[in-house]
């Protein structure tokens, strides 16, 4: 008996043990013991792609696909992030630097204020031709239109930002310093060509926007939310918070409002929801709308609003005016920041207490952040049916759970389970919208909040967008799913008279 248990010599062996790897047969008789593979044969590397090539199959062509690309983006530099401008932009942009100067030394600045951009370019041709001629420039017409651009767009406008502005494909304009600015087209970001002279430049800018709305940004107060004239929503943030230089971010307004039949022919969503949206928002439905950032919830807000009743009278409460309701009694509410000593704010909290004293029919929250979600609950609870509202979250139980939250943060002292049930009485509507990683916007669940079961709020999911491929451009397919149930707030619809389309829309 070894030191192991096993008695020497037994199945005809000579008593050593065998070496480690080698397989004995299964089967009678005398069993004679192979030789031992050298040390490094027993198990000899593996090449996957040589494998995969024989025909073994053990690594699929679209794994090999996905670790190429996956190494392709490891290796991928980070320099190419200058959006500095070449070729004839360029050279106008240093004519311009030339003649700027001595052109303010012959214009008087308040007068050419009261101008439009169109006079204004008349009354400088004559100028810029002077000032060439000092200069001994000669351009040629096609320089010459493009300078008078550039320097009435300096002098009235956004500087290098009108260009970008004036162009409708470009939803989000992203500066990041002087050096660096990223445009938005169908949903990708590309590095913008365009030019500010520094940093100096940059940031006369970003306090031209803010000063045009009553707001200020300075090293006192680094950030800043304003909008442009047109409605679109600006966010800056300057040094010594932002690192690369003065930073502004612009949600482009879209010019043409959105309908919810445009989203059905844009494929944001199916004709079935696009019914369903439209009895939500005649109909007096509590909505909240959640999704990720860029995701287009205002967007969907200003297309519900179209549903509202021309007869009653609506409140949007925001941040920065953006919302743009084409209802004839409405009125648009704004927070005020706090001055250099830290007071005069008013928040989004004290509007909504006020909104309840002036009689409105319906309060439309641009966004819900903080403790305003508890007044807003209240709001929806206490005659005025119909409110709207958006929040940050990736899914609408996520979105109860953040009201939840939010509440709680405040300094209100109520128990948790007094909370879920005011979010469950208040909520009719979940709507849930997405970008997913093509660019495309979709609307990916309509979800009903039923009421409490025990602690836990209870939904039911009315429609849900399914993901199924990809194509070979890379754009996502999927199809809108009807779960054919009937709807709880079937009643509330009934009370309009749109129980029997609601309810086709559903099922």
């Amino acid at each position: 008996m070894s030191a192991f248990g096993r008695r020497g010599g037994m199945g005809g062996g000579t008593g050593s043990r065998p070496g480690f790897g080698v397989a004995r047969p299964m089967q009678g008789g005398t069993v004679r013991p192979e030789p031992a593979a050298p040390a490094g044969e027993q198990f000899p590397p593996l090449d996957a792609l040589a494998l995969a090539l024989d025909g073994d199959d053990l690594t699929p062509p679209a794994q090999l696909d996905a670790m190429a690309r996956l190494t392709e983006r490891q290796n991928a530099s980070g320099d190419a992030g200058s959006s500095r401008v070449e070729g004839f932009e360029a050279s106008i942009h240093k004519i311009k630097e030339q003649v700027l100067p001595r052109l303010l030394e012959r214009v008087d600045p308040e007068a050419a204020a009261t101008l439009g951009k169109d006079e204004l370019a008349e009354e400088f041709r004559p100028i810029i031709g002077e000032v060439l001629a000092e200069l001994k420039l000669t351009l040629n017409r096609r320089e010459q239109f493009a300078l008078e651009k550039v320097l009435v767009d300096e002098l009235l406008g956004l500087g290098p930002l009108e260009e970008l502005l004036a162009d409708p494909e470009i939803s989000d304009i992203m500066v990041n310093g002087p050096d660096q600015t990223f445009v938005e087209k169908k949903g990708r970001l590309e590095l913008a060509q365009i030019a500010f002279r520094d940093e100096e430049h940059l940031f006369q800018i970003a306090q031209r926007i803010c000063n045009s709305v009553g707001r200020r940004v300075d090293q006192t107060t680094p950030l800043a939310d304003a909008r442009l004239k047109d409605g679109s929503r600006v966010n800056v943030i300057v040094p010594p918070l932002s690192l690369k230089g003065t930073a502004i971010s612009i949600r482009k307004f879209s010019a043409k409002p959105i309908t919810l039949d445009m989203y059905v022919g844009f494929g944001s969503m199916s004709p079935k929801m696009a019914t369903a949206l439209k009895v939500a928002g005649a109909s007096r439905f509590n909505i909240v709308i959640s999704g990720g950032t860029g995701s287009g919830k205002t967007t969907m807000l200003n297309a519900l609003s179209k549903m509202i009743d021309p007869g009653e009278r609506v409140l949007t409460i925001e941040d920065a005016a953006e919302l743009r309701l084409q209802q004839p009694h409405w009125l648009p509410l704004e927070t005020r920041p706090a001055n250099l000593e830290g007071q005069g704010e008013i928040s989004i909290r004290d509007l909504v207490k006020n909104a309840l004293r002036m009689r409105p029919d319906r309060i439309i929250l641009g966004e819900i952040r903080g403790s305003e979600c508890f007044d807003m609950l209240a709001a929806m609870n206490t005659g005025h049916d119909g409110s709207m509202c958006t929040l940050h979250s990736n899914s609408p139980r996520e979105a109860l759970a953040r009201m939840e939250n939010m509440v709680m943060m405040s300094d209100i002292k109520v128990p948790k389970e007094a909370i879920s049930r005011q979010i469950a009485d208040s909520v009719d509507m979940i709507i849930q919208v997405k970008r997913l990683r093509d660019g495309s916007r979709r609307v990916t669940n309509v979800t009903e909040v039923i009421g409490m079961e025990g602690p836990v709020i209870v939904t039911q999911e009315l429609f849900k967008f399914e993901y199924l491929d990809e194509s070979a451009d890379g754009k996502i397919i999927g199809e809108y799913r009807s779960m054919g149930l009937r709807p709880y707030t079937l009643d509330k619809a009934k009370q309009y008279g749109f129980d029997s389309a609601y309810l086709e829309a559903c099922l």
